[in-house]
Order: C-alpha cells, then structure tokens, then sequence
C-alpha cells in the first residue's frame, strides 16, 4: 500500500466576466494562495476561463449572438501566453493544476480540461464529449481521445467535466485505467439547490465505484455578476446556489466539510492507502468486474473531420483499422 499523502485544494472563485486576463489573474492568484497552504494538487471549476457560458442558460438564441462571439474573442487557445501563465505557475510552486477553459480552436469553441504537472508541463488536454441542453449551442464534441488518465507527480489523475459523470461509460474508462485522484468540474451557481445535491451524490457514487479520492470544483457568482446576466428576477433564480465544492474519500466520504456558497479554497489531505482500503472490498475493474458478461469497448482514436491521402493504399477504414488492431 502507498504511504502518500496528497494535500489537495479546491477552488470555488468567482470568475471575471469581463475577460480572460481578469480571470487567469485570479487563477494565479489562488495557486499562490494555495500553495503557500502546502498544497500538491490544485483544481479550478469547469470552463472557469474566462468564464463559463451562462448567458446559454438564461437567453433565447436570438439574443445570445453578441455574448457568444465576445466568448469567442475572450477563448483560450492552446498553446497560448495564458496556459504559458499556468504552466509557469505551476512549475515554479511545483504543483499540478487542473482548469478549465473555454478553447477555441479556429472556428469552434469547446469545453476544455487541462492538466498542468508539477512540472509546468501539459499533461492532459481533453474535451468535454458530449456538452449538455444549452452547451450544444456553444460547444463542439470531444472524442475518446480525451478519457483518459495521466500519471503526474500526484500520482493516476483523471478528470470529468459536470454531466459527463452521468455517461457510466465515461467514468468505465476512466476507471479500468486505474485512476487515483478524480477531478470533477461543475459551473456552479446555477439551476438552483438541487443542483448541488445532485452533484454531492453524484461525486460520492464515483468515489465508491472507482476506489478513488474525488475533487471537485465549483464556480461562483457574485449578486453582482449575477444581474449583470439578467436583470429578470425569475431568470436570476436560475444563476444562484448550485455549488458543491467538495473533496470526497475513496469510502464515499468528505474529507472536509463541502463549500456551498462563497469564495473559498478547500484543503484536505489525501490518505493513498484508503483506495487500498477500498479495493480490497470491490475493485469494479478487477476482482469485481465480469468482462466475460459485460466489457467496454473505448475508441481512443482522435476524431478529425478529414483524413488526407496521397495514394488510395493509404486510406483505411475504422472497420480495417481495427482489425489491425485485433
């Protein structure tokens, strides 16, 4: 059993709604604060740069044009003097940090994690594979490419953004790749309280059925930020409470109390000898698996819209490909 403790911070900041450079000054921000508290692993809430989309929530679509271009002009790209900003962060406190951005990459915008070693080094850059009711209007799809788990100085990290949590498959493979610490990425103040119950359940379930620690990051808004969206009190409704920040242990338990409201960052240190604990009860991907019954077929391949050739001998089919891979 390892005999590592992991000190793991999870932020729930208020973004700027202003800009990305606003927002990634916080970020910065908070991974000083953070780590000056001894913290190993830093976790930022879904799409936080420079700001998740909630205008998609509250606004019809003929209304949404102008906010939509201005996330365009305010998207991360990657690689980009911001996640330099991050990278450099990082490697000078010798932490890993997991954000999530709005990338634009050309023409489309996606909801992006990224997973910075100690290093400074990039990791992991995955998107979200299937955006959620509104998201579909602002967001592209990711691919199998991006479920995936990456060693980094705090050990096997995977991460999941909101309602990907809710595809079981995702989090399958996730799993059979022997996570250790999960990040989990929700907007926060948004829906209303349900919201934040369902995320507590939610995060709690995964720690069960993977055997491993959770954080998770919620995003806030101010009274302020939040008429700013919308100065319809019944559409405001819908941009308050929601948050669940939260660090969760491999037996389904918080380690420290959860973050409901307000700016915080919540510390707790990780005991790795828990998911040992657990696992020696139910490994889903091991002892308590049945692949003879039941198995997950995950299609890492990254997706493209094209496939160039210079003669027809070197154009294969998914059907050829994976039978070569047989």
């Amino acid at each position: 059993m390892s005999d590592r403790i992991v000190r793991a911070a999870a932020v729930q900041i208020a973004p700027d709604l202003t800009g990305r450079a606003g927002t990634i000054e916080r970020v910065l921000n908070a991974i000083a604060e953070a780590a000056e508290k001894g913290a190993d692993l830093i976790v930022f809430p879904e799409t936080f740069v420079p700001y998740y989309p909630y205008f998609s929530f509250v606004l019809p679509p003929m209304l949404q044009g102008a906010e939509h271009l201005r996330l365009y002009d305010e998207a991360v790209v990657v690689p980009s003097p911001e996640t330099q900003a991050v990278a450099d962060a990082a490697r000078k406190r010798g932490v890993v940090v997991v954000l999530g951005v709005n990338e634009r990459d050309n023409g489309s915008l996606f909801n992006t994690q990224l997973i910075f070693d100690a290093d400074g080094s990039l990791a992991l850059k995955r998107r979200k594979i299937t955006p959620t009711y509104h998201e579909r209007m602002i967001w592209g799809q990711g691919d199998g490419a991006g479920l995936k788990v990456v060693d980094t100085k705090v050990g096997r990290v995977g991460a999941l953004a909101c309602w990907e949590h809710y595809n079981p498959l995702a989090r399958y493979a996730l799993m059979s790749q022997h996570e250790e610490i999960h990040v989990g990425h929700f907007p926060g103040s948004l829906v209303g309280p349900i919201f934040g119950e369902q995320i507590e359940v939610t995060m709690r379930h995964h720690a069960l059925e993977s055997g491993a620690f959770v954080v998770n990051a919620t995003g806030w808004l101010t009274e302020e930020q939040i008429q700013s969206i919308s100065d319809d009190p019944k559409l405001q409704k819908g941009l308050r409470d929601g948050c669940m920040t939260c660090i969760i242990s491999p037996e389904g338990r918080h380690v420290v109390p959860p973050l409901t409201e307000g700016e915080g960052i919540l510390i707790a240190d990780l005991d790795m000898k828990l998911i040992t604990k657990r696992k020696r009860m139910m490994d889903s991907v091991g002892h308590y698996a049945r692949p003879e019954l039941l198995h997950l077929v995950h299609d890492m391949r990254p997706a493209h819209p094209v496939q160039r050739v210079e003669n027809v001998h070197d154009l294969t089919t998914p059907a050829e490909t994976e039978a070569e891979d047989v």
